[in-house]
């Protein structure tokens, strides 16, 4: 990229492409990360099911692995503490489940999530890059103490609100998540519906209300989605569904398969699988659990109680059980090839994006 398509954030990032990595807890790579820091972008890697002394392991295998800029990406969240009278209902909407996929009926769990706050502790005394974080909103002292470490912060906003509390409380950057974003949603302010709000439309309104850099995210899968964003005054963008058919992505075969047969009315929303609003391709299980949507148990503690599901669901091949999580633009990575690779992916669409500037300079 020439340096007149530069942006701040890029330079602030030390990135020669604006192209950051979605985290993508559960289907993201050491592979993956490091692929796209090699090409010029920001690599990134969810470590939020990780102990702190695993996040450590974590950051030590990327940093024997490349000298570049990379992002940590952690959930805010509270220790869940469930009652008996909540999980037994839990368990009779799940064990149905279980019981196809030959798993015994569920029993309570000893631990439904990490501890944030040590996950946070080790975070910082890391002294990574970049950190970004979604769920919930990181308090200011942390974001302080993150700051004395050397570590930009990126806060995930779903509405304009949480774009401005973000930057009241000292983040450098706000990922801005549109509705078409895959996975789970961001929103932590007000009622998700509600937050449902298109990227072409929330990044431009997040940009005009905030000082600091916008990353653009969601439903963005190809050279002309970045030159959208840019116009719209992001200064990068985050892609997370388009790497998802990467060689390097380790994600179970029958989720891949899924991804290539998507339409553009594929996926929708769904909390059955995590307890937390999120988008995936509509399957068996979603439509199962559409009329109890209402009834599940919050993240994390939903999301603990699906993963045998989930688990026994990939060992059997049966991704009619498997939370397929994927952005509303899948299809439009469809006319690339199968298992490409992370570098080749990051070529063609740097290639594409100069070429929807030049066309547009012309």
């Amino acid at each position: 990229m020439s340096k007149a398509l530069s942006t701040n954030l890029m330079r602030t990032l030390r990135i020669s492409q604006p192209i950051i990595l979605g985290p993508m807890l559960g289907a993201g790579t050491l592979e993956m990360l490091v692929g796209v820091t090699k090409a010029g972008g920001l690599g990134s890697l969810a470590v939020s099911s990780l102990t702190p002394g695993g996040i450590s392991a974590a950051v030590a295998a990327i940093r024997s692995h490349t000298s570049g800029p990379f992002n940590v990406n952690l959930f805010v969240l509270d220790t869940p503490h469930p009652t008996d009278q909540e999980l037994q209902g839990a368990f009779a909407l799940l064990d149905p489940f279980r019981a196809e996929l030959g798993l015994s009926p569920a029993e309570p769990l000893e631990k439904y999530c990490e501890d944030f706050r040590e996950q946070l502790e080790m975070l910082i005394a890391l002294k990574v890059p970049v950190a970004s974080f979604t769920f919930g909103l990181l308090d200011a002292s942390a974001i302080e103490r993150l700051h004395d470490a050397g570590t930009l912060v990126i806060g995930t906003a779903t509405n304009v609100a949480e774009a401005r509390a973000w930057e009241a409380n000292g983040a450098d950057i706000i990922c801005a998540q549109g509705a078409e974003a895959g996975g789970h949603r961001g929103t932590f302010i007000g009622n998700f519906d509600s937050s449902m709000i298109g990227t072409m439309a929330l990044v431009p309104q997040i940009v005009d209300n905030v000082k600091v850099p916008v990353v653009a995210a969601g439903g963005i899968m190809d050279g002309r989605g970045i030159a959208a964003a840019l116009m719209l005054g992001a200064q990068a963008v985050q892609m997370g569904t388009a790497f998802l058919s990467c060689a390097e992505c380790l994600i179970h075969p029958a989720w891949k398969t899924k991804l290539r047969e998507a339409s553009d009315i594929s996926t929708r929303i769904t909390r059955s699988f995590s307890g937390r609003a999120a988008r995936g391709i509509v399957n068996e299980y979603m439509q199962r659990m559409a009329p109890y949507e209402n009834q599940v148990l919050a993240y994390p503690v939903q999301n603990a109680l699906t993963g045998a599901i989930r688990q026994a669901a990939g060992k059997a091949n049966r991704p009619e059980f498997l939370s397929l999580w994927a952005s509303q633009a899948t299809a439009l990575g469809q006319r690339r090839k199968s298992e490409i690779s992370v570098a080749e992916l990051m070529e063609q669409l740097l290639s594409e994006f100069t070429g929807v500037l030049e066309s547009v300079g012309r």
